[in-house]
């Protein structure tokens, strides 16, 4: 237990400056854990799932507009297109007009 809380803290230390520094506010999240064996036969406590808008809340900063899987649950508008607008902002969806194919991330 102790692992797992000193990761989760990890991790929202992590996440909260990741979000921020991108205008998102976030709110809350969840984590799954698992257990990882290594050749010693070590066991660690590791984070097991994806990190996304469907696992957090995100809002924005400035508007607290709700760009997370809140907009699908209370009919805030188009989920897809707010989640887009998560992976645009954190530079791994090209902006509208930009090149296919090309890297977003520098």
């Amino acid at each position: 237990i102790d692992d797992m809380l000193a990761l989760s803290l990890r991790i929202n230390d992590f996440l909260t400056g990741l979000f921020f520094g991108v205008g998102l506010r976030l709110v809350d999240f969840q984590t799954e854990f698992g257990r990882f064996y290594d050749e010693n036969g070590d066991m660690r406590i590791i984070l097991a799932d994806e990190i996304s808008p469907d696992t957090c809340r995100l809002w924005d900063a400035r508007t607290n507009e709700k760009l997370d899987k809140d907009r699908f649950r209370h009919d805030l508008g188009d989920a897809a297109q707010a989640y887009q607008e998560v992976a645009r902002r954190l530079g791994v969806l090209p902006d509208i007009g930009e090149a296919a194919g090309q890297p977003t991330i520098q």
